[in-house]
């Protein structure tokens, strides 16, 4: 496949042998521009300057024509300020960009499939990123390559300034928002509307560290659209105890990927199918599932169990 076009977010932190591992598929793409953004180590964890320092030297290894430009935190700043502000930097110096945390393993076709996508709809508004993960498995789409969504999934992404510049990490007008119609419409599953609105008020209220849910308000806010591929692109092998929210394995979250196939097949309008949503959201939030997270919620040490 030829070089990525689109320049490149990685975002790092103290897993050093995951970074390798996403290093060698941005490599394999050999994107113009590499952006770094890295976290700094918990002051509470004297061990992890090491990983963190281990982790940023991965960049070095850059052996191709690349620009590469880092934005590295010397103090910890935690998930939800410094993936927010690393993001909000990346946009500050490129229009559009390809974004993996360090856990997030790419198929090669992810790279020219985000390109190819990123040009088609770079002036559409109401489209407002392109997603690399697929849980739809057989149900996915047979005409298309990819469709249209409501739910923002960030494990392997793309996007443009234009979107992000709406990010609201204070999720402001969430209380009215969150009983809405337009909220409704989105999870008409009452299991489905229930997690969601837990873990956005968690995330309001700051007991949740993340970014990446006020990122998904912001989408819903803006009346805007997701691209999800009809194909798994990225693999999340994050999960186990040095992850930051995914402690445990779940199969339903790591599907098999396989890689798309080109020419890409467009849907031939902008239109979001709700018999899609529904199909992933009642796969992860529906009551079979509801029953399983609390399992492992009490019973974690038998995690392996499901892997």
């Amino acid at each position: 496949m030829p070089p990525v076009r689109t320049p490149v977010v990685m975002m790092i932190f103290n897993r050093p042998d995951l970074t390798q591992i996403l290093f060698r598929e941005i490599a394999r793409a050999k994107p113009k521009k590499l952006l770094v953004i890295a976290d700094g180590p918990r002051a509470d964890r004297p061990e992890e300057a090491q990983k963190c320092a281990e982790a940023r030297k991965i960049v070095e290894q850059v052996d191709w024509e690349c620009e590469v430009i880092r934005c590295f935190s010397e103090t910890n700043l935690g998930c939800k300020e410094r993936i927010s502000s690393g993001i909000t930097w990346a946009f500050e110096q490129v229009e559009e960009a390809i974004l993996l945390e360090d856990d997030c393993i790419p198929d090669p076709s992810f790279f020219p499939y985000c390109d190819e996508l990123l040009e088609k709809y770079r002036r559409d508004p109401k489209v407002m990123m392109i997603a690399g993960t697929s849980f739809l498995g057989n149900h996915a789409p047979k005409d298309a390559s990819y469709y249209f969504s409501f739910l923002p999934l960030i494990w392997g992404w793309a996007s443009w300034r234009r979107a992000w510049k709406n990010y609201d990490i204070d999720m402001e007008g969430w209380r009215e928002y969150r009983s809405s119609s337009v909220f409704r419409e989105i999870f008409p599953s009452t299991i489905a509307r229930n997690h969601y609105r837990n873990q956005l008020d968690r995330t309001f209220s700051g007991a949740l560290d993340t970014w990446d849910l006020q990122w998904s308000y912001t989408v819903w806010r803006s009346g805007g659209v997701c691209i999800n591929p009809s194909r798994n692109l990225v693999r999340n092998m994050g999960f186990g105890p040095g992850a930051t929210h995914t402690h445990f394995y779940d199969p339903a979250f790591d599907p098999p990927v396989s890689a798309i196939e080109f020419p890409l097949a467009h849907p031939g309008e902008i239109k979001v199918f709700p018999t899609l949503d529904r199909i992933w959201l009642d796969r992860h939030y529906g009551f079979v599932s509801k029953v399983r997270r609390r399992f492992r919620a009490y019973h974690g040490r038998f995690a392996s169990l499901f892997q």
